[in-house]
C-alpha cells in the first residue's frame, strides 16, 4: 500500500493556487480538465516530496462547501517558519494561529482548509512581529 494524495474541493482555482502554490510554495505536479465531468483536478506537492501530494478539485458548476469535522488540517514542514508566515501572509492569507513558539502555525485556505506549518528541526528564537499576534478564530 503506498499514499498518494489528498483531496479538497476549491471554489476559486486561481485564488487556490495562489495560496498552495504561490503562498505555500508547493509545485504543481500535474493538472487536468475533464470537460465530461466539469471538473479539473490540480496535484500539488512540496519540492523535493512528490510522492505526498494534495489534489484539488475545482467543480466548474458553483457549488457550497461545508467542512466536515472528521477533517482536521493539512500539515508541512518548513525551513523557516517565519518566512513561511510572511510569505503567505503577501499572499493575501491569515495566519490563524501565528508561530508565537518558533516552532507551529496555523493558516486556512481560501476555502478554510486548515493548514499547519512545523518548523523543520529545533524550533526558532521566539520573535516579533508573531509573539504579539493573537490567535484568530479556530484551526
Amino acid at each position: 500500500m503506498k499514499y498518494l494524495h489528498t483531496m479538497v474541493r476549491v471554489t476559486d482555482l486561481e485564488a487556490s493556487l495562489r495560496f498552495y502554490r504561490d503562498g505555500l510554495g508547493l509545485r504543481v505536479v500535474r493538472s487536468m480538465d475533464v470537460p465530461q465531468g466539469r471538473f479539473t483536478l490540480v496535484y500539488l506537492a512540496a519540492p523535493g516530496d512528490e510522492q505526498a501530494q494534495v489534489e484539488l478539485t475545482h467543480n466548474w458548476d458553483p457549488e457550497v462547501y461545508t467542512g466536515g469535522r472528521n477533517f482536521g488540517h493539512l500539515a508541512y514542514a518548513v525551513d523557516d517558519i517565519y518566512a513561511a508566515c510572511e510569505r503567505l501572509q503577501q499572499h493575501g492569507a491569515v495566519i490563524v494561529r501565528p508561530p508565537r513558539d518558533g516552532h507551529k502555525a496555523f493558516v486556512r485556505s481560501p476555502d478554510q482548509i486548515s493548514i499547519e506549518l512545523l518548523q523543520r528541526g529545533a524550533p526558532l528564537p521566539p520573535a516579533r512581529p508573531w509573539t504579539d499576534m493573537p490567535n484568530i478564530g479556530s484551526w
